[in-house]
């Protein structure tokens, strides 16, 4: 059976671990975390019943695959017997903005080593991640990382020049679509609904129309087009979209996007 060591225990830790328990890709006594306060890890074992590594040393050498999930800025403070004690572990890194050449700096002995971009809505099962390798996987580490991220949700291998761009879209994407619920539900109050109804509706309309677009594979475009009745109500809103140029708007957001992922990976 595989062993998983956490370091760190924050969110996107706690979402993989409950992935990993719930579907049932390993049970508790097979994982096992530390961070550095060791209050979140605390959480996440009572929360979980995953074990608390006594020291760094024994959370790496009793592992198989080790979850680098600290916070960002906590890479350059690790323990240097880091670059010794994962000396042939298969690295998975959650680490935003932080390349393969800055991780391997401090992981230099690693099987493999990647990099994985995943979102919030992991925290459900419903999330996408992006991921890519130092170097090509085997089979048993490819196979090993997709158990992981299935558990996430779906996953996409990229290169990693595209992680910026993987990073704007789908990364920070959740943040853009509840940026429009809000939007659309303050429009909805604003036109006489009570908020409650508001929320309501929008929310089932966004969950609805996610729905849709996956179970038929239908492009976006060909499913409004199906809402759009000439001179309709649709096509009187869509007007105003076209008019103060959404999706120009949606590009320049995401191309911003993109370039702070760049810079911050730069920084790194």
């Amino acid at each position: 059976m595989i062993r998983w060591a956490f370091l760190g225990a924050g969110s996107m830790a706690g979402a993989m671990v409950q992935g990993l328990i719930t579907r049932r890709v390993a049970g508790p006594q097979y994982i096992s975390c530390i961070s550095g306060s060791g209050r979140t890890a605390e959480a996440l074992a009572r929360a979980t019943g995953i074990q608390i590594a006594p020291s760094l040393a024994a959370l790496v050498e009793g592992c198989d695959v080790l979850i680098v999930a600290c916070k960002p800025q906590q890479l350059a403070s690790l323990d240097p017997s880091l670059a010794r004690l994962t000396a042939g572990k298969l690295v998975v890194s959650v680490l935003a903005g932080k390349r393969l050449g800055t991780l391997a700096r401090y992981f230099p002995q690693t099987r493999a080593l990647v990099r994985v971009m995943p979102n919030t809505p992991a925290q459900i099962g419903a999330g996408i991640s992006g991921w890519c390798a130092s170097t090509a996987l085997s089979e048993e580490d490819r196979a090993t990382l997709l158990a992981l991220l299935h558990a996430l949700g779906k996953e996409v291998e990229v290169r990693e020049h595209d992680m910026d761009a993987l990073t704007a879209v789908a990364g920070s994407g959740p943040a853009y679509v509840f940026e429009f619920v809000a939007a659309l539900r303050e429009a909805g109050i604003k036109a006489g609904l009570a908020p409650d109804t508001a929320g309501l509706l929008v929310q089932e309309t966004v969950l609805g129309a996610a729905k849709l677009l996956a179970h038929t594979g239908a492009t976006p475009d060909s499913l409004r087009d199906r809402v759009t009745s000439p001179n309709g109500t649709t096509a009187a809103a869509l007007k105003v979209f076209g008019e103060r140029d959404l999706r120009g708007m949606v590009a320049a957001a995401v191309t911003a996007a993109v370039r702070r992922s760049n810079e911050l990976s730069a920084d790194s």
